[in-house]
């Protein structure tokens, strides 16, 4: 990918944007019965999931765009990012590396 993404372990920047929640019991249970153990996967014993959500943020900092939506089924098109990459002043989505958290 040309450009920074951040993939975020343990959900840590995911809380502090208040983006995270826990799955109530009655899905653990669901994940449990087909063999789903989040809690391992996650590597801390949670069972905790991220909100899907991009933020596109500018070379000084300033977010540029947020989408957000509790409901993982709705999420922004790629072409989506694009487009606000290449609306921003001196940035080309050919730029940059990726970073992990």
């Amino acid at each position: 990918m040309p450009f920074e993404v951040l993939r975020d372990f343990g959900n840590r920047v995911a809380e502090t944007y208040g983006l995270v929640f826990t799955l109530p019991d009655d899905l653990q249970a669901l994940y449990t019965k087909f063999g789903i153990d989040l809690a391992r996967g996650n590597g801390d014993g949670t069972w905790r999931l991220p909100i899907p959500a991009r933020f596109v943020i500018d070379r000084e900092g300033i977010i540029r765009a947020v989408d957000a939506d509790p409901d993982y089924t709705r999420r922004p098109e790629p072409a989506q990012t694009i487009e606000v990459l290449r609306s921003l002043p001196n940035m080309s989505p050919l730029a940059g590396g990726q970073r992990t958290a």
